[in-house]
């Protein structure tokens, strides 16, 4: 990648809400032409017609390795090139271990880990010959394990992890490894937490502080994606100013 996205191809996944919303509408304003993942299609279609620029929407399921293939493919097919992947599908199911349903667990585990590896998978070939670049959206949580996080942290763990050992295979190869890890962010991924009791501590986090918004997290990824050729941000560390932890 080059400092400027004008005529750059970038995929986002989990384009239909909050932080993927938010970033693919940045790249179009900055040039890019962009492809939008989501299993929410509708979504994606509002979207597009709000972009300045072109943008292919895709229905994407990143726990689908048939569907996240078809959805490179497609990209490649429409703009002939994929200059940067920015992986954001994610959901985030607190509760504590004790008791647990672990379906939430697989669910968790499959989309926000295997469902960012299977899609660099399938990019990486097209991103060595552009000489791109990985975008991946992790979190604090990331860095900081807590009660009540415990299976959210270790896929965020394990995207550090996997982008680090990705990023020492191919930066000699041109291929920039980017880890975002936003803190508290105001979007809609609180909402999918089926307890109540961490639903409710979600909310009263939220209440407590000036949270970031989506907007923050997009200017991150153009700055770390516009940087001269030779500079690689490879780690960007993002909490709002009142979140302690």
């Amino acid at each position: 990648m080059s400092n400027t996205l004008e005529g750059k191809t970038v995929l986002v996944t989990g384009a239909s809400s909050g932080i993927g919303q938010a970033t693919a509408l940045a790249l179009s304003k900055a040039g890019a032409k962009v492809a939008v993942g989501a299993r929410r299609t509708d979504r994606l279609k509002a979207l597009a017609q709000d972009a300045p620029g072109e943008v292919l929407v895709l229905d994407l399921d990143v726990t689908d390795r048939q569907s996240v293939q078809d959805a490179i493919a497609a990209t490649v097919d429409r703009f002939g090139a994929l200059d940067a992947l920015v992986n954001n599908a994610g959901l985030m199911l607190s509760g504590m271990i004790t008791n647990a349903d672990t379906t939430e667990w697989t669910r968790m585990v499959e989309t926000n880990l295997l469902g960012s590896m299977y899609t660099i998978h399938a990019a990486l070939g097209h991103l060595l010959r552009s000489k791109g670049a990985v975008v991946q959206i992790s979190s604090t949580s990331g860095r900081t394990a807590s009660a009540g996080g415990g299976v959210y942290a270790a896929t965020k763990f394990g995207i550090t992890a996997f982008s680090e050992a990705l990023r020492q295979e191919v930066t000699t190869q041109g291929v920039r490894v980017i880890v975002v890890e936003p803190g508290f962010v105001a979007t809609e991924l609180t909402s999918h937490i089926t307890d109540p009791a961490m639903q409710a501590a979600a909310k009263g986090m939220a209440e407590s502080m000036r949270t970031l918004r989506s907007e923050d997290i997009a200017g991150a990824v153009l700055y770390a994606l516009t940087q001269p050729e030779h500079v690689a941000v490879n780690e960007i560390l993002i909490r709002p100013t009142d979140q302690a932890r």
